[in-house]
């Protein structure tokens, strides 16, 4: 198989076979525990608006409303009243970023096709959110590292995401049947980066992960 010979989140090389489905190879960092498919499989920026453009992300239906509460409430709980924050791959209908209005917050928005503000990357925020994002980064050490320097000291990152678990369960996992994922985290990854940047972790039930920012000392 040939495979990416440096990991996409640390550009580590100690990169090795983890699986291979119908679909695709998956490859995975001894360094990070990254799991990712080899650049040669990614979707065209086409190919991937259209399967975007397939999600029911409607602000008024109630389960999705609950499911998006998953990383709003307990990121809200750590904000001070009125925090303005960024929606990051917000969408073609930024629910989280609705809600977070409703209660109180300011919000701004990029996603790479649906809200390409590039403005939005060239500010600071107390908080932001990438809800189901990271999964799809090309690029996210990369990405995730602009994240990280747009926060303010003592900012939170609040992300959404399933984990990997293990091989067996990742052999099964409807989750990577997506075409446009082509990154899986695990806990092990994100006590990985938050190491790296002297972050606070906290990982909220399956999928929600709080990364704050240092304070200066």
């Amino acid at each position: 198989m040939n495979g990416e010979t440096h990991c996409p989140l640390c550009a580590g090389s100690a990169i090795s076979f983890f699986l291979r489905d119908r679909r695709r190879p998956y490859q995975r960092c001894a360094t990070c525990s990254l799991v990712f498919v080899p650049p040669q499989y990614y979707l065209s920026r086409d190919a991937e608006r259209a399967e975007y453009a397939l999600h029911q992300n409607d602000i008024a239906d109630p389960g999705y409303r609950a499911f998006l509460s998953r990383l709003l409430q307990p990121l809200v709980s750590r904000l001070a009243p009125g925090a303005c924050g960024l929606d990051f791959g917000c969408g073609p209908g930024p629910a989280l970023a609705h809600m977070l209005r409703e209660s109180g917050f300011q919000v701004a928005l990029y996603d790479r096709i649906f809200a390409p503000d590039r403005d939005a990357l060239a500010r600071s925020y107390a908080f932001i959110c990438a809800t189901e994002v990271v999964e799809h980064l090309h690029h996210p050490g990369r990405e995730l590292d602009r994240l990280w320097s747009l926060l303010q000291p003592g900012g939170w990152l609040g992300i959404m995401t399933k984990l990997v678990l293990d091989r067996d369960a990742f052999a099964g996992w409807h989750y990577k049947n997506d075409p446009t994922h082509v990154c899986f985290f695990s806990a092990a990854t994100w006590r990985w980066w938050a190491h790296r940047y002297d972050a606070s972790l906290e990982i909220v039930g399956a999928d929600v992960i709080l990364l704050q920012r240092p304070l200066p000392r």
